[in-house]
């Protein structure tokens, strides 16, 4: 199999070290929650990607069809995606609250009141 087949591995791979630096070199917790979602968006692409079965039929029966896709990477994945719309939601509600709380949302300046007190 050629490189160039594997398109959407390389997708998963710059996705997911995107994600990865976006969450380690901001200190912006929106940033980071933003990277968070891109980290997730390429392990979505991955499974998904890996429930695929060249020339795989619905897993129906039918006369004539021998190979067929599971459909089960895909139903995880949809269950993985609502919980991480709820989890981005508790996430930047957290984030709002610590706003609220310390008047920022950059971890320096939040270190920097914990330690004054």
């Amino acid at each position: 199999m050629n490189v160039a087949g594997l398109y959407n591995y390389w997708i998963v791979i710059l996705l997911m070290m995107t994600g990865f630096y976006v969450v380690i070199s901001s200190g912006n917790l929106v940033k980071k929650i933003i990277g968070l979602n891109l980290f997730q968006a390429s392990v979505f692409i991955l499974y998904i990607s890996m429930g695929k079965v060249m020339n795989g039929a619905v897993p129906i029966l039918r006369e004539g069809v021998t190979t067929y896709s599971n459909p089960l990477p895909h139903v995880l994945i949809l269950t993985a995606i609502v919980v991480g719309v709820a989890t981005t939601a508790l996430g930047l509600a957290l984030v709002v609250r610590i706003r609220e709380a310390y008047g920022s949302v950059e971890e320096d300046d939040i270190h920097r009141q914990d330690e004054s007190l």
